[in-house]
């Protein structure tokens, strides 16, 4: 056995390659190799001579790994030397140039409109966007006759023939939402309902696709106060400044009373100035819940009240970030996207500051 560890570990500090090093461990520990026949003559030998043979054979046979091994690590240490000495890099080089993507506006001020109406106490709310008959008009109090459930107006879906069931339909605001929120939920509720929403319209101010925020307060004692306040907080939190609003009596199936909300600017320029000045601007929708549409929810309008309100995101974008065209949010023209979206570290953020 002293023989047999001399021989192969000579043999093996002196290989010069892996290959070489695979057959020495072939002669002398693989299945045909000598140790391991000398480990097979075991059977042939009386107990106490085992006793002596088989540790030793055993410490030979880790010897030889063990050696087999650190050679097998040296090999490769040498070989990636060698390499090295032929590759190099220039570290002081600069890197390449790598375009960072940036945040679409309309994602940025999703994230804003969330995040100030998490802060006023709100939850968000969301729902599918095709939707049923009776979810995106009749359980909001909308008739038939409305021009808002005209082909021309509404994204229906196909039926089948035979099928005389209403169709479904691309729901036209996120107030669907609000019913799903009510039946779920019940009362008090404080919800906003953010999502895409489908028209069939098209022009500078007008996309067939656009986003929507809707907001939702119900409970005992809620009155249009409120409702003036929450959106004052909100608007004076999104533009960074003090903002007025103005009620202008309106009328939506949905709410009694209802009221279009104006907001405080001056015009310069061609560009709007928000919180200053002695123009107004009409923002959204908004009013008192009506009673049949609190029904709908499985709300008693005996006892709950509230208030909601409805504002486009897109709408929104072009107001702050003093974007001119709704339709270039959906044109997927870099060039645009790099001017007017956000790098992912410089967001403005309602700790931040919402202003940027």
């Amino acid at each position: 056995m002293d023989d047999l560890k001399a021989k192969y570990l000579d043999l093996i500090n002196s290989a010069q390659d892996e290959a070489t090093l695979e057959e020495l461990r072939l002669q002398a520990v693989g299945k045909k190799g000598e140790v391991s026949l000398q480990m097979r003559s075991l059977g042939k030998m009386t107990a106490e001579e085992r006793q002596v043979a088989g540790p030793a054979l055993n410490a030979l046979k880790n010897d030889i790994n063990d050696a087999l091994a650190m050679k097998k690590a040296a090999l490769a240490d040498a070989a990636l030397n060698e390499r090295l000495k032929t590759e190099w890099l220039d570290v002081t080089l600069p890197a390449r140039d790598r375009r960072v993507g940036s945040i679409h506006p309309i994602s940025q001020v999703w994230e804003e409109v969330t995040a100030i109406f998490a802060d006023l106490g709100f939850a968000v709310s969301e729902g599918p966007q095709i939707e049923t008959d009776w979810y995106n008009f009749d359980a909001l109090n909308i008739p038939g006759h409305h021009p808002a459930r005209a082909e021309m107006d509404t994204f229906y879906t196909h039926r089948a023939e035979g099928d005389n069931r209403p169709p479904h339909v691309l729901r036209t605001h996120t107030s669907p939402v609000q019913i799903r929120s009510m039946e779920a939920n019940g009362a008090p509720i404080r919800i906003i309902c953010p999502g895409r929403v489908y028209r069939a319209d098209y022009d500078q101010t007008h996309t067939p696709m656009f986003h929507q925020v809707e907001g939702l307060c119900i409970d005992k004692d809620i009155s249009m106060a409120n409702l003036k306040w929450v959106l004052e907080q909100f608007f004076t939190a999104f533009f960074g400044t003090s903002v007025k609003t103005r009620f202008r009596a309106s009328h939506f199936p949905f709410t009694e009373p209802s009221a279009e909300v104006d907001i405080q600017c001056r015009w310069e320029d061609g560009s709007v100035k928000v919180g200053e000045g002695d123009d107004w601007l009409e923002v959204l929708g908004s009013g008192m819940v009506h009673p049949k549409v609190l029904q709908a929810g499985k709300i008693d309008p005996n006892e709950y009240q509230g208030f909601a309100f409805g504002i486009g995101i897109d709408r929104l974008a072009m107001l702050k970030y003093g974007i001119p065209d709704l339709r270039a949010f959906f044109d997927s023209d870099l060039r645009w996207l790099r001017h007017y979206g956000f790098a992912s570290l410089e967001v403005p953020t309602l700790h931040g500051g919402l202003s940027g």
